[in-house]
């Protein structure tokens, strides 16, 4: 029997949900509520970030934004997308992109991009 110290569950086990890969979310909005500046920040960001794609750095590719570090905007928001391949690809570059975000003190959160639905 277990512990008669530990509350006993009443209800049915939980069912583990398999967690998927997680995007970093960067919000062009800082964290005590300004728009972040200039006005083009996520398109720069990205556009410094497009060497770093899967495959390495190709011929062309400096005119593509990289699949791990898109611009985009989010319920009206500036944003920049940036997937977890990133971190195991090239550190460096991850630390770039987080220390950015801390540096200008903007909003970071972690969630599953999801595709638009079709209608």
């Amino acid at each position: 029997m277990g512990d008669p110290r530990l509350p006993r569950s009443t209800s049915a086990p939980t069912r583990m949900v398999t967690s998927s890969p997680k995007e970093v979310f960067i919000q062009g909005i800082t964290r005590d509520g300004r728009t972040f500046r200039p006005s083009d920040w996520a398109e720069r960001l990205a556009g410094v970030m497009s060497s770093f794609r899967p495959g390495g750095e190709q011929p062309g590719s400096h005119l593509s934004y990289s699949p791990w570090c898109v611009p985009t905007v989010i319920n009206g928001i500036k944003s920049v997308v940036v997937h977890p391949d990133l971190r195991g690809h090239e550190p460096m570059a991850w630390d770039f992109v987080m220390n950015f975000a801390r540096d200008n003190d903007l909003q970071v959160c972690e969630a599953c991009l999801l595709p638009d639905a079709k209608d």
